[in-house]
């Protein structure tokens, strides 16, 4: 998968912050996703210890989300650990790892933030201005937003709402557990992304793609998966 202009990352907070600003201007909010479309749809997360991150991408068949590939990256942690500039600190190793993907992808879902940021550009988003491919974030924890706690049944969803817009939803994946903050990273709609998640989640809470890559990630940082590439045929 290519990252197409992807800037440095020689970069102070100050200057971090300007460039978010900038980058926020190029996200698409659009449009939707037709899922009969959809062949693969890939899932990253990254694992640190000490100074290194350790980033797994995975590629899942849809809608069986059967695994198709699994790829990982290591990448020294050179900008500081700084709320709301995270995706500076995350995106050299996710990149890595999506630059050894060779299945063809047709969506990506992070365990980030996308438009549900304080500059509009959580991680989904900042990746998302560099791919020709619809980016979702999918967090664990809401960043900013106020919103009204979603029904406890499955695919009951509100809307996550900061500074009077809506940027993205509060949604339960399953009966009764925490729900996750889905928000656009680019080149989707709401809906859509709403939509994807769903379909990616089977017996958790966290999507499929969210899931197996989080495991990917963390047996690459014990050495369990040297280099954290493999392709299944």
């Amino acid at each position: 998968m290519k990252v197409e202009g992807l800037h440095g990352f020689d970069l102070s907070p100050p200057e971090a912050r300007r460039l978010q600003e900038e980058l926020a201007t190029r996200v698409v909010a659009g449009p939707a996703l037709d899922h009969s479309g959809v062949r693969h749809v890939a899932g990253a997360d990254v694992s640190t210890q000490g100074n290194l991150a350790y980033a797994t991408v995975v590629v899942l068949e849809f809608p069986g989300l059967s695994l198709v590939e699994v790829r990982g990256f290591e990448a020294p942690l050179r900008f500081p650990y700084v709320p709301g500039l995270l995706s500076f600190r995350e995106l050299p190793s996710v990149v890595g790892a999506l630059e050894k993907v060779e299945t063809a992808v047709d969506a990506l879902i992070l365990d980030a933030q996308g438009l549900a940021h304080p500059r509009r550009m959580g991680l989904a988003s900042h990746l998302g201005t560099f791919l020709d491919v619809p980016t979702v974030g999918c967090a664990k924890s809401r960043l900013v937003g106020s919103f009204e706690e979603p029904g406890r049944e499955k695919g009951s969803a509100t809307d996550l709402v900061h500074r009077g817009e809506v940027v993205g939803r509060v949604l339960r994946t399953r009966e009764a557990v925490s729900p996750v903050y889905v928000s656009v990273g680019s080149g989707i709609d709401l809906a859509s992304s709403v939509a994807l998640v769903l379909a990616c989640c089977t017996r958790y809470r966290l999507p499929e793609t969210t899931r197996q890559a989080h495991n990917a990630a963390n047996r690459l940082r014990r050495g369990e998966e040297p280099g954290g590439s493999m392709r299944l045929l």
